[in-house]
């Protein structure tokens, strides 16, 4: 059965200690950590669990902010943060009851003038920051990622206070705002920014320019010259992921230069001075973006949990080798060494012998896959070292294997490896060029390899049509398009339709 290709490619995670100290490390969560160490039993706390304005220079003060307006609404954000993640409980006060259970100076009860308030408690998962495993400490840290990324998608409510019900309900549909829409938005460019970071087994790791990263949301993949109204659409979407990146970045899932503020001076108003004599083709004044070691996890947490194949280097060592060869089948070559490493490493030296002979075995089959399993498990072999030997000679009288068995004896140095008979030259030229063409492989290469192939033998189009592969039709078509040759071009093609009239199709 042939492997399908996954949407993405696989992404090399750090280690889960590692991860874990990198959340530990987010600024925000840093914040949030400290505040729900500092609350107490008298702080107080609104209907929605927020800290009471009275409490916010406090809090700002032990974080180390400015008593102002600004340290009040990092101390708030923290706050929040505390709360979602389950690192403070809060408890609500019971319908009409006063923080302290007092009076008014009247006597009467002020239930009616004076907002209730609850208080909070230490949650379960404070203790879990310094007691719990790596895992936990993610699991802490992905709450706060969907708190931070809902906060990231909410509409912005200043100047819309009469579309807030009583309740804090809002009214979307007067806002002109679809949460959903918003949110599958910011996945989408999240997403665009993880293939992109991905991109050429790891290579584009770099940052990317927002604008660039705006108009892969925007700008239609069969457009030419973007018109006005596109290039408006971008603008725009620049301007709320810079509001949406600099939300993102202090829990740590991205590195982000914002947008110049000077390119956001309204017309008829007068830039900063500094800004005088700036290079408006400097693309990094437009904003930069890169998703960090921990964004990498983040993201793929939230594409698994949203049901997308994210999958990473090491999902496979725990599994069978037929599972392993199937899922690394169409892996850029530096992950799919890793993931063969990894696998080859979980079994050790004492099991080399039985995990080369399940490789062996998992290697085997007609189907369209299985010549891509052959090179992946010669691969593997290559990897296990001598200690595979005993295994790699048991199957020498194997129609489908035996020649890669030669072909690594004779890497190994082996001096008594039985010659291969013709047929078996032919049919293992046939299965590795099948192999080849379903990875893909680079054109160059791929035309080498043929040319090379078909020039080690006399007369080689004239016997190898008759090889018993499911893909020899196929082969010697591709032959036919990629040999340089024209005379052994025209001899391939000749060959292909011997093979196909052979089979009868």
């Amino acid at each position: 059965m042939s492997a399908e290709r996954p949407i993405l490619p696989p992404v090399r995670l750090h280690s889960e200690a590692e991860l874990a100290r990198d959340a530990l490390a987010a600024p925000l969560f840093v914040r949030a950590v400290k505040l729900a160490r500092w609350a107490g039993p008298d702080t107080r706390v609104g209907a929605g669990g927020e800290l009471v304005e009275a409490h916010l220079p406090a809090a700002a003060e032990h974080l180390g902010l400015p008593a102002d307006e600004e340290g009040a609404a990092y101390a708030s954000e923290a706050w929040r943060l505390a709360v979602d993640t389950g690192l403070l409980d809060v408890t609500d006060p019971e319908e009409g009851e006063l923080p302290d259970g007092s009076e008014g100076s009247d006597g009467s009860e002020e239930s009616e003038e004076s907002e209730a308030e609850g208080t909070v408690t230490a949650g379960e998962n404070l203790a879990l920051l310094t007691s719990g495993s790596p895992q936990d400490v993610l699991g802490i840290w992905l709450d706060g990622l969907d708190a931070v990324h809902a906060d990231a998608t909410a509409p912005v409510l200043d100047d819309f206070a009469d579309l807030v019900g009583e309740d804090g309900s809002i009214d979307f549909d007067a806002l002109d705002w679809d949460p959903e829409a918003e949110a599958e938005f910011l996945d989408g460019v999240l997403g665009n920014l993880y293939l992109l970071t991905l991109a050429d087994n790891g290579a584009g790791d770099g940052p990317v320019p927002l604008p660039a990263l705006a108009a892969s949301m925007i700008v239609p993949d069969d457009m030419g010259e973007p018109t006005d109204d596109i290039l408006e659409q971008v603008s725009e979407a620049m301007m709320r992921l810079d509001d949406q990146f600099r939300l993102l970045e202090p829990i740590g899932i991205v590195e982000y230069q914002p947008v110049d503020e000077a390119l956001m001076v309204e017309e008829g108003e007068t830039a900063d001075a500094s800004a005088a004599g700036a290079d408006e083709e400097d693309v990094t004044r437009y904003g930069m973006v890169k998703l960090t070691p921990l964004g990498l996890y983040g993201v793929r947490a939230r594409m698994l949990e949203a049901g997308v194949d994210a999958p990473a280097v090491g999902d496979l060592a725990d599994k069978g080798a037929d599972a392993l060869l199937d899922g690394i089948a169409y892996y850029p070559e530096g992950a799919a060494r890793a993931e063969l490493q990894l696998w080859l490493a979980g079994r050790g030296t004492q099991g080399a012998v039985a995990a080369a002979a399940e490789l062996l075995a998992a290697a085997r089959g007609t189907d369209e896959g299985a010549p891509l399993r052959r090179l992946h498990c010669q691969q593997a072999l290559a990897l296990a070292g001598q200690e595979a030997e005993p295994a790699v000679r048991a199957v020498l009288g194997d129609q489908e294997l035996g020649g890669l068995a030669r072909v690594w004896l004779a890497e190994h140095g082996a001096s008594d490896v039985p010659p291969p008979p013709e047929a078996m030259i032919f049919w293992l030229a046939i299965d590795t060029i099948a192999a080849q063409l379903d990875a893909d492989g680079e054109l160059d290469e791929l035309q080498g390899l043929v040319e090379g192939l078909s020039a080690q033998h006399s007369g080689f189009f004239d016997e190898v049509w008759r090889v018993d592969h499911p893909a020899t039709a196929d082969v010697l078509e591709a032959m036919g398009r990629l040999h340089s040759d024209k005379k052994a071009a025209k001899d391939a093609r000749k060959a292909a339709f011997k093979a196909r009239s052979r089979a009868g199709g």
